[in-house]
């Protein structure tokens, strides 16, 4: 669905259907401590871009809600795992290297 700061994101839910008025990350709801979610935290969240880069089925993503000082730096965690390799990923957009490695490329031979 489309959010607010208009990328696509398979976490955010919209309903303004005969009067409702429902926003919310399904992602952030579903991770345990997961904070107090607004719809302007979408334009600062990797979730979109992540999941553009990476669509790997073993990836695990959860968010959390980093509050700032006085509601400046306010802003969205994202910390990912991997199902199959059992740890952290530590660059998301990549993956963890297992489930998906790159091909090795010969270097042509000059003759």
């Amino acid at each position: 669905m489309r959010t607010p700061a208009g990328s696509d994101c398979p976490f955010y839910h919209a309903d303004f259907h005969r009067g409702r008025q429902l926003q919310e990350c399904r992602l952030v709801a579903r991770t345990p401590g997961g904070g107090r979610w607004g719809p302007d935290l979408c334009g600062r969240c990797r979730v979109p871009a992540i999941q553009r880069a990476n669509a790997c089925t073993h990836l695990v993503l959860q968010a959390r809600v980093r509050q700032g000082v006085l509601g400046l730096g306010r802003g969205i965690d994202i910390s990912a795992t991997c199902v199959r390799s059992g740890g952290p990923v530590p660059a998301p957009e990549v993956g963890c290297g297992l489930c998906h490695s790159l091909p090795l490329i010969e270097p042509e031979s000059r003759s």
